[in-house]
């Protein structure tokens, strides 16, 4: 039995369309009861969201150990890849959660805490300002493995580097941690486990759903190192494998689901993985508040992925076509991709998918509502064609530090 100590929350994403109840422990709970472990979630729950999360519990087999609140919490996002806007936060943290077992999977809880004492213990801290080691709040494990992203790991330790398996040896140090999973976005996962450090892969998918994806690894890592006699990188590189199972599918996996899923490695280049950072051209209309506002998105959200972004709009500006199209033109000439925004066939952004593909630059190119008729020249140039936002900026990303 693996307990779960973590969020229960409704999560609520504009677009693409989702209303659930899950938060990082519920959907822990979800992703190995799908694979046949059995669990029990503890977290804080409202009468609405007790009731929701209880009809799944019965449904998928987990036991539900919940503390009643009177407001429940709720995050909402305007798309996958957005910071979330969140309710419900009492002003005051509620009294902690105390779980004492074997194996328990421990995640930071924005409204409250989980006091944990176990044999086995995995720890997820959650949180992207001021993450807390595990032992801070008085909680213990023979056995530790902490799994969180690079941010959290430097704020945690107030170590950042001169390498990634500097700051994981200064997680190990700090935490009694046997082992640190670091996560490191397309570079994939650096595992330090026993003196040792190794990486496990990011996986290219078709489709990127990520509201939950970081839920899902430590889920699975959790159920494969605790139960399964894996080793820290084995568990990591099955858990990264049933995670890009989740993005792909926007569903969890099954046993018989994942042996037949076989995604291709992200493989970064060697100048990408030693700091150089690829440029990408971000090419799309600027002439109305929705389209400002998704360039701007576009544009914060590919530097997030670690690329330089040449945008026309924050970089030349509005003018007359001997002002700014030789300066778009040269931005193009010196990209490593061009991503082009392609709904409502703006004719710049056209003109500039064609002057890229003709200069042998890979273009991706997003757009929802355009017939295939529309987007024939695209697709018989050989672009990357996506009508999902998360999705073409993911694709982007594998496509510029691949090179």
């Amino acid at each position: 039995m693996i307990h779960i100590a973590g969020g229960i929350y409704r999560e609520y994403c504009m677009h693409p369309s989702w209303r659930e109840v899950y938060g990082s422990g519920g959907r822990a709970a979800s992703a190995i009861a799908s694979i046949g472990g059995k669990v029990t979630l503890h977290g804080y729950t409202d009468p609405g969201i007790e009731a929701a999360i209880a009809s799944r519990a019965a449904l998928e087999g987990f036991q539900l150990a919940s503390v009643a609140v009177k407001v429940g919490v709720d995050f909402s996002y305007h798309h996958p890849l957005a910071t979330p806007l969140i309710r419900g936060v009492p002003a005051t943290r509620y009294p902690a959660i105390q779980v004492r077992e074997e194996k328990v999977i421990r995640f930071g809880i924005i409204e409250g805490d989980a006091v944990v004492h176990a044999d086995y213990a995995v720890y997820d801290p959650q949180n992207p300002k001021a993450p807390e080691l595990f032992g801070a709040n008085g909680s213990t494990a023979k056995r530790l493995a902490v799994v969180l992203n690079f941010r959290e790991a430097v704020l945690m330790t107030g170590t950042s580097g001169p390498t990634p398996l500097d700051v994981a040896l200064a997680v190990a140090s700090s935490s009694n941690a046997e082992v640190v999973v670091l996560k490191m976005g397309a570079r994939g996962s650096l595992v330090y486990e026993g003196g040792s450090a190794s990486i496990v892969p990011a996986y290219v998918t078709e489709r990127v759903w990520k509201i939950g994806s970081g839920d899902n690894f430590v889920a699975h890592f959790g159920y494969r190192w605790m139960t399964g006699h894996c080793s820290g990188h084995d568990a990591a590189r099955q858990a990264s494998l049933a995670t890009a199972y989740y993005c792909n599918h926007r569903a969890f996996a099954k046993p018989n689901a994942l042996t037949q899923f076989s995604p291709p490695e992200m493989r970064t280049s060697e100048r990408f993985s030693s700091g150089w950072k690829p440029n990408v051209y971000l090419a799309g209309p600027f002439f109305t508040l929705g389209q400002l506002w998704l360039i701007e998105q576009a544009r914060n959200d590919l530097r997030d992925g670690g690329l330089d972004v040449f945008s026309p709009y924050h970089d030349v500006g509005h003018g007359s076509a001997n002002d700014v199209v030789e300066q778009d033109l040269a931005g193009i000439r010196n990209c490593d991709v061009l991503i082009a925004i392609g709904d409502g066939l703006d004719a710049g952004t056209i003109y500039e998918t064609g002057y890229a593909r003709a200069l042998g630059k890979p273009v991706v190119f997003y757009a929802e509502n355009e017939s295939e008729e529309d987007r024939k020249m695209m697709v018989g140039s050989g672009c990357i064609i996506c009508d999902d936002y998360t999705t073409a900026i993911y694709k982007t990303v594998w496509a510029a530090t691949g090179q």
